[in-house]
């Protein structure tokens, strides 16, 4: 029965257990009831930390138990209303079938064979005998019984849970209700790490980091990810006539979870220690047999509950998703981030909010990737089916204006709602007129945001399998309902036949990849973001990691969290190897920038020209963030494609953009040299890569990215994005020298082209001619037409990314 919840939300508040770090089992104690309002001792931190974060990303008590509440309603109406619908109708009355004569007298006499819908509902008594005659509604309303009074149990301990993280806001962080949506998770958090010193939740430890608070809420998920990274979980799977495909369901990701993380025969003991077993290296295939033993019960008890799951999942989709379909056809045709793409894409250590804020900004330039492949031959035929199926609408609808006795034609509402959705779905693949076909820049618009993109993407972006390849990341929702209606299906044979043979890999994953962390307990290694553990030598860790092939993360992905872990949490201080790693990109980025082409040539044949130059830097740097989320192509192509000086991106490009970021109003304001055409009093991070203080005075203080905390988040989240481009260009430097080579050092004197353009330098600001339009592939649009085009594409949809903050 627990895979019933798999369908709907898996990431739930648990309640506490008994566990505690090594050492600290009499210590970390409750507090008496007299003290209790201190919060000093807390017993499980793991989960006290993530009932905070869920606190505040859903908004308060209020909104949480509310939505407790409605769920409880939601399970026993679909129950309810099923049993109703199967039982209690008598569908030849409904439809037509059997005449009914009403014995009442009427006022008019055709209204004595008129079917009403009381008409079509039995009388009590009958209805109660149809479902009591059925042994198979006794039974599945007993087991959705016992399901929903097992959700209510749990809805009564949340209450308590919630209730008491509702007091620590108040009383401890001191933040009233009124106010939690005006408090970021940062504020929270620093407000929690400060409140340590004075409280001592966890006694093991004096003070706690951010990346202490991380480890505990992300503990599991942080294991997930690197699984996912080294493709240790079989998603990847090879049917019969469909190729490659991707199938990682909520529900098959609910069993993963049950088996590895808290079920009853699970590798961790507790929710923080894995079991002392499984660290050694003597009994590996005893374990490996044992895991593969518990792996085929779970496949074996999926196979049982397949039917009850299978039912409960086609219920809730339909009244899910039903009306929807009606309102809107074309909904069906939008895209969503697949499960397998946010666990691909997502960095160590990196919160929901954090995901979903990143992605959500990568929604639109991938849409547009993705639409920009059309196929001529369905175009032509969809054109057509659109014409024909319109013109009988148009008929339809005509006649029904004229009558509308029209409408109680038999089916005349069934042809006009069909041809209705016939035309939406046949525009869908009507490719939009003014969309240019220019895949490689919208590429590179796409690893802006989302950070991670295969080396055998670049170059090929044209090419159908690398289309394929981003589909998985990125599905219709038609495929993401289809997958869940099958996952019942198909989760119990990837478990018993996929899952099973990989049972001593897992074993052997979780010895050689497991670390036990002073206060926190085990995690997993790659969550530390050790660069000399984990670290991949393309990618900058050159001379500082040990790792062999097996231990480096694919992808830069040790490389690329750090970098977003440190930028998102600027108060924390990384251990020496990460702080070298990070004084080095800091160095390389100066060198880039000195070496590069001219910042002013890139703004000023790029749109983001006339923002840089407009935007009042001490209040708006917001204005500066949008541009560069709604052009992120500027570090990738400022030069126009027609030009004969335009070269393809690279790091010198992203380097020269990145140091000359306009200041936020609350920047430091050390003195820095001025490189670049904008003012000489940059941001905190130009202040990184424009100060003079050598590597050693950087790490002692912790590197001046800590100076960032005053900053907006969005424009943390652009200026990670430009880091994004600018180490994946280094890491094909570094990997693909041939290919790489001589691009900006041997291809052109880019400070003549500077001179040659006649952009001049005043020591008042720089003096410039207006740019010219600059060709953006997908990007440039007729504005008065986006709307419209969009719907063509089926594409565009509301898309909720979640709490940002």
């Amino acid at each position: 029965m627990a895979n019933f919840e798999a369908y709907r939300e898996y990431q739930r508040i648990e309640s506490g257990e008994d566990d505690s770090p090594p050492g600290e089992e009499d210590l970390l104690l409750h507090v008496p009831e007299g003290l209790k309002d201190s919060w000093s001792h807390i017993k499980n931190l793991d989960n006290f930390f993530t009932r905070i974060y869920n606190f505040h990303q859903k908004n308060g008590f209020a909104c949480m138990m509310l939505s407790e509440f409605f769920e409880l309603i939601q399970f026993l109406f679909v129950v309810i209303f099923t049993t109703f619908l199967v039982n209690c109708v008598d569908y030849d009355v409904l439809f037509a079938n059997r005449a009914v004569n009403h014995t009442e007298p009427v006022h008019n006499p055709l209204d004595k064979n008129k079917v009403t819908l009381p008409d079509a509902i039995l009388p009590g008594p009958e209805c109660t005998q149809r479902i009591q005659g059925n042994s198979w509604n006794i039974f599945l309303l007993i087991m959705a019984a016992i399901f929903w009074i097992y959700r209510l149990v749990k809805v009564f301990r949340n209450f308590l849970n919630y209730w008491e993280i509702r007091q620590f806001y108040v009383q401890a962080l001191k933040i009233r209700m009124d106010e939690l949506c005006n408090f970021t998770w940062q504020e929270v958090q620093d407000r929690l790490i400060s409140l340590q010193q004075e409280q001592q939740m966890c006694v093991h430890k004096k003070e706690l980091t951010e990346l202490d608070i991380y480890h505990r809420i992300l503990r599991f998920k942080n294991y997930m990810v690197a699984m996912i990274n080294k493709s240790l979980l079989p998603v990847q799977l090879q049917p019969p006539l469909l190729g490659n495909v991707v199938f990682f369901t909520q529900g098959l990701k609910y069993n993963f979870e049950l088996i590895l993380f808290w079920g009853p025969w699970s590798l961790f003991q507790n929710k923080w220690s894995l079991h002392p077993k499984y660290k050694r290296n003597t009994n590996r295939l005893e374990l490996a047999q044992q895991l593969s033993r518990v792996i085929l019960l779970v496949g074996l008890a999926n196979l049982l509950l397949c039917p009850f799951i299978l039912v409960w999942q086609v219920l809730y989709a339909f009244f899910s998703y039903t009306e929807v379909i009606r309102r809107e056809p074309g909904s069906l045709g939008a895209r969503r981030w697949s499960l397998y793409g946010r666990m691909y894409l997502r960095h160590f250590n990196e919160l929901d909010h954090e995901l979903h804020g990143r992605l959500g900004h990568g929604y639109k330039p991938t849409s547009k990737y993705m639409n920009s492949f059309t196929s001529p031959l369905l175009a032509v035929f969809a054109k057509n089916m659109a014409f024909f199926s319109g013109s009988v609408l148009a008929v339809l609808i005509a006649l029904t204006v004229y009558d509308e006795d029209v409408l109680t034609v038999q089916h005349i509402l069934t042809a006009i709602t069909l041809l209705g959705v016939v035309i939406t779905i046949t525009r869908s693949f009507i490719p939009d007129e003014h969309m240019m076909w220019c895949p490689e820049q919208l590429l590179q618009c796409m690893l802006a945001h989302i950070h991670y993109m295969p080396d055998h993407w670049r170059g090929s972006a044209n090419k159908s399998e690398t289309r394929e390849e981003v589909a998985q990341l990125f599905q219709y929702k038609a495929v993401f309902i289809l997958e869940e209606l099958l996952s019942p299906i198909v989760t119990p044979f990837i478990l018993i036949f996929l899952l099973r043979n990989k049972s001593l890999e897992i074993i052997d994953f979780f010895r050689n990849f497991t670390v036990d962390v002073v206060g926190v307990g085990d995690i997993c290694s790659f969550a530390e973001m050790d660069i000399r553990r984990h670290g991949n030598p393309t990618w900058m860790s050159q001379g500082q990691t040990e790792a062999s092939v097996y231990q480096q993360a694919e992808n830069g992905k040790t490389e690329l969290s750090l970098m977003h872990f440190t930028m998102k949490n600027p108060h924390w201080q990384p251990p020496q190897e990460s702080s070298v790693f990070i004084s080095q990109l800091k160095e390389k980025v100066k060198h880039h920038a000195h070496g590069g082409p001219s910042t002013h040539l890139l703004l000023s044949q790029a749109p983001l020209c006339t923002s840089l130059q407009s935007i009042n830097p001490m209040t708006m740097p917001d204005n500066l963030l949008a541009s560069v989320m709604a052009h992120p192509i500027l570090t990738a192509s400022g030069l126009q494609a027609g030009e004969p000086h335009f070269i393809q991106p690279s790091a010198a490009a992203a380097a020269s953009v990145l140091a000359s970021l306009p200041p936020s109003q609350l920047a430091h304001t050390s003195p820095v040299r001025s490189h670049g055409p904008l003012m000489s009093s940059m941001s905190p991070y130009s202040t990184t890569y424009h100060s003079d203080r050598s590597v050693n005075d950087s790490m002692i203080h912790s590197d001046s990215l800590m100076q960032r905390n005053s900053l907006p988040p969005e424009l943390v989240s652009a200026e990670m994005s430009l880091h994004a481009i600018y180490m994946h260009e280094l890491h094909q430097q570094s990997s693909h020298p041939q290919m790489t080579s001589g691009q900006w050092q041997n291809a052109v004197p880019m400070r003549d082209i500077h001179t040659n353009t006649g952009l001049q330098q005043s020591s008042h600001g720089p003096s410039m001619s207006m740019p010219t339009p600059v060709s953006l592939g997908g990007w440039q649009e007729e504005e008065e037409n986006e709307d419209d085009q969009e719907s063509k594409s089926g594409s565009t949809s509301k898309h909720g990314t979640g709490r940002s903050q």
